[in-house]
């Protein structure tokens, strides 16, 4: 029967006790030793015997494999462990850094020691110069610059991809150096 709109909020990857409509499945006991093909009722059975749940591990296998576990139990450990995934990992960001050909020594090594800082804290940095109307003439001024900047950075980064010239700018990208 239809009630208006009704929706199931969340989507369980797993689908327990009821929810498996399947007629036979290759079982597993709670100690995780195979039971051989069974049908569905009898595993049902078996698994309220152990006031357990039943749970549709592979799906996709024929027949699908369904094990005798807590649920409950086995999401929260999933969770737990998906937590601490997360809090192991780093996001690397790309932090930019944007100059002209005709910068001046002080704020060249202004920018480098932004960069410094960047590349301390993990960072990868994109390093820009960008020509304006006749400096497109002088693209090698360009590129000494960015050599001169990656070899002030080279103690805390190495250069991933060298200086290249895209459209009306040269392109360089340093990475932190591993410790």
């Amino acid at each position: 029967m239809f009630f208006g709109r009704c929706f199931r909020i969340s989507k369980l990857e797993h689908q327990i006790n009821e929810e498996i409509r399947d007629k036979e499945v290759r079982l597993i006991s709670v100690s995780g030793e195979q039971m051989g093909i069974v049908p569905i009722a009898e595993a049902q059975k078996l698994a309220e015997e152990a006031e357990l749940d039943l749970v549709k591990i592979a799906p996709q296998a024929t027949p699908p494999v369904c094990r005798i576990m807590d649920y409950g139990k086995f999401r929260f450990e999933q969770e737990k462990r998906e937590k601490e995934a997360r809090k192991n990992q780093r996001v690397i960001d790309i932090k930019e850094i944007r100059m002209s050909p005709s910068i001046d020594v002080h704020d060249l090594n202004v920018k480098m020691n932004n960069a410094i800082r960047f590349l301390k804290s993990g960072d990868k940095v994109k390093v820009s110069v960008r020509f304006k109307g006749r400096e497109m003439a002088h693209t090698s001024i360009g590129k000494d610059l960015l050599d001169r900047f990656a070899e002030g950075c080279s103690e805390f980064g190495s250069v991933e991809k060298p200086p290249k010239l895209e459209g009306r700018q040269m392109i360089m990208f340093l990475a932190a150096k591993q410790k």
